[in-house]
This record gives C-alpha cells, structure tokens and sequence, in this order.
C-alpha cells in the first residue's frame, strides 16, 4: 500500500553522479519496491543519490532498474560485492523483514525499512537491540508520517480549535479481489510453515491508518499505550483478518478506534477523524487533506509532504531527526502483536457477505459494513458491541508485556 507522495521528477540522466551522492541498494524491485525505484530515479536524476545495486529473487523487468547498477538474487550476494553503502531499503515481504534488516544493520549503511517493521514483538525488540548497538538509523516505511497536515493537526490541538481532543477514530474501507489474495503465497496468511507473516487489514493494507492514528494521539513507543483490544473477521476464505476493530487506550487516557475492512462495496480514501469537544477534524492521510469543523464553520486545506528517503538521508548527513523511526513505531508493534497473538478471525456468515464481480476480479462485501464502520469509530465500539447480525466474535484484550 503505497501512499507516499512523489515529487515531480524526471528520467535519469546520463552526467556523472557527483562524488557526494550517496550510495544506495534497493532489496526488492516488486510491488512496492517500484515506488522506491521511481522515487530513486528521482533522487539520482537530482543528484542526491546513485542507485549501485538491487538485489531480488526474481530478476527486475527489463529497463526497470537504471543503469549501471547490479542485480543480485538476494541481499548476501550484493553485500558481498557491494562495499561502502550509505542506504539500503527493504521492500520485501514481511516475514523477510527480520532477517534483512538484522543483515542490513551489520553493514555501515542507514536502513529503510518497509512497513510492518517486522512480524512479531519479539522480532522488533531483536531489531531495536540491533540498531542501537550499530548507531544506524532506522526509518520505517510509514509514508503518512510525513505528511506536513501533522503539524497543522498538533498546532489546532494546541490552540483548542476543536476544544478538547476526546477521542480519534481511523476509518478505512477498501476492496481487495481474489487476485489480492493470489498475486503472493504469503497474501491474507498468518504464519507460513511457522514462521510470522500477520497480513491483516490493519497491519498490512490499512496500517497506514493505524499508524497515523497513534502518532496524532503521541503514542509512539510500546510505553505509550495502556491497552489494546482486537476484534477480527474475515468474509474471505483466507488465514488473517479483513474485517477488524482495533480498540487502543493511550497511556494518556485517550481512545483510538480503528474500523476497517478491504471487504466493502467500493474502495474510498481512508481517514482519521479527531473527536473534539468543540468540533472535529478529519484527516484523509493518502491525500494530505485536513478538515475542520466548528460552530464558526468549515475549512479545508491540503498539504504537502516530506519524503521519508530525503529524510533519512538528511539524518546520516546531518543528524536530521527521523520522521519514522524503528523506536517510534514501537506503539504499533503492540497493535500488531495484539492481532498476531489474538485468536483466528472469525468468519462471517456467508449470509451476510454478498460477491461482486466474476472470477479472480470478484470481491467480497460484507452487507452494511459502510454503516458498521462509521458506528463503530463513532461509538468507540466493536462490531458485537454495536449488535451486528454477523458478528460473533468478542473483544478480545491483549496483555501488555511487562515493562
């Protein structure tokens, strides 16, 4: 799920890199990997940074990757014949992330690492060990985080625009076909042959939702978050959840409710609604579009964006704090860690689930989810709280780990 915002930009060309740009590889060319691709064309074009070496297990399209850098199979290989590296991102699946990263932090290059950082607490404790002993930063690929709307949304929370900040609500509904489930064999799993994937709704394709939530509240690391409770369906036949509640109490006091589905009619533009005493705020995050509401009336701005590759380049340069850090996406490991050590999602009657579409193209909708969606943020309630037909599961609470 890509959602950062890409400057304008232009091909590649042919002038020397300057002796100052920094040298990058790239772990995977495939799907979100080719944003990066863009993003490093970019970059080069300007002269920031030079593209050495991509390294994936299955060969980049012909002309994708900009001359002249290499092409490895895997990460081991490049590291190999790749000395003096300023950057490395990890675009690969997430049950690779551990591994990668760890291999990644050995080296002295900066880490980019794709979202979910890693599939499990435990695996993150080991990466937070690790990044620490080797100084490098470590930004996580929460695009979102960079948005300029943050500081607007921290700067109307200050100012008591929308009176006091009684609760936040993240609301994301979107379609995934059968295809979506198709294009990976670790797509809508839990764990294959053991090993944690955790692809849900809310940690994979509407994780950016979850995030940015968290980071609206000042909840950032695992010390920031008093309680977590799941609440998971699923109308696909798959392992994982694709129609969630996520409760979450910060250690402040302050109620995050996340409902989301990638089983609804039509897919629209996810976003975060900042419950005020006085008014509300809502933030759809992939567009960087902020709206207030008062008594005194409506406004409406969209913002621009940092890039979070330029960011951390920055930071090796100059010790520009990161905008998403390993550290600071510590509150939604414990999101993540809630889902994962949950139990499995329960499945949704077929009665209440109806398929559009033919074939690999057809997608499941779960009657009335629009409606659930919007009570749920609303209410701060789960889907069996709220009375649904369907929905017979219960809250289920994570038990925090000792601090």
């Amino acid at each position: 799920m890509g959602t950062a915002t890409e400057a304008p930009g232009s091909e590649a060309g042919t002038a020397a890199t300057p002796a100052s740009a920094a040298r990058v590889a790239l772990v995977g060319v495939h799907g979100f990997g080719t944003h990066h691709l863009r993003n490093l064309e970019r970059l080069q074009a300007g002269g920031s940074v030079e593209l050495v070496a991509v390294a994936d297990p299955q060969p980049p399209a012909p002309g994708a990757v900009p001359p002249p850098a290499a092409s490895y199979p895997g990460l081991d290989r490049l590291l190999e014949d790749t000395p003096d590296l300023d950057l490395i991102i990890v675009a690969t699946p997430i049950q690779t992330h551990a591994p990668l990263a760890l291999a990644a932090l050995a080296t002295d290059a900066e880490l980019y690492l794709e979202k979910p950082p890693v599939a499990s607490l435990a695996d993150f404790n080991r990466l937070c060990a690790a990044a620490s002993a080797s100084g490098r930063g470590v930004q996580i690929g929460f695009q979102s985080l960079g948005s300029h709307a943050l500081k607007a949304i921290e700067e109307l929370l200050a100012a008591g625009t929308i009176g006091t900040l009684e609760g936040i609500s993240a609301t994301g509904r979107w379609v995934r076909d059968r295809s979506y489930y198709k294009r990976s064999r670790w797509a809508g799993k839990r764990s294959i042959n053991g090993v944690d994937v955790v692809d849900g709704v809310a940690t994979n394709p509407l994780a950016h939702a979850v995030a940015t939530a968290l980071r609206i509240a000042g909840a950032r690391t695992t010390a920031d978050v008093a309680s977590v409770e799941t609440e998971l369906y699923r109308a696909n036949d798959i392992e994982s959840d694709d129609t969630s509640v996520i409760r979450i109490r910060t250690a402040a006091g302050l109620p995050i409710t996340c409902a989301l589905t990638i089983c609804a009619s039509e897919s629209v533009e996810p976003y975060l609604t900042l419950q005020g005493s006085a008014g509300t705020a809502v933030f759809h995050y992939t567009e960087d579009r902020l709206t207030i509401e008062t008594e005194s009336g409506r406004t409406e701005k969209t913002y621009g964006r940092d890039d979070l590759t330029e960011n951390l380049l920055a930071h090796r340069a100059h010790g520009v704090p990161l905008t998403s850090s390993l550290v600071d996406s510590g509150a939604f490991m414990l999101v993540l860690e809630a889902v994962r050590t949950a139990p499995l999602p329960a499945p949704i009657d077929p009665a209440h689930v109806h398929w559009e579409g033919e074939g690999d193209a057809a997608h499941a909708v779960v009657v009335g989810i629009e409606d659930a969606l919007e009570r749920a943020g609303r209410q701060h309630a789960t889907f069996s709280e709220l009375g649904l037909p369907w929905a017979a599961a219960a809250p289920v609470a994570f038990e925090l780990p000792a601090s």
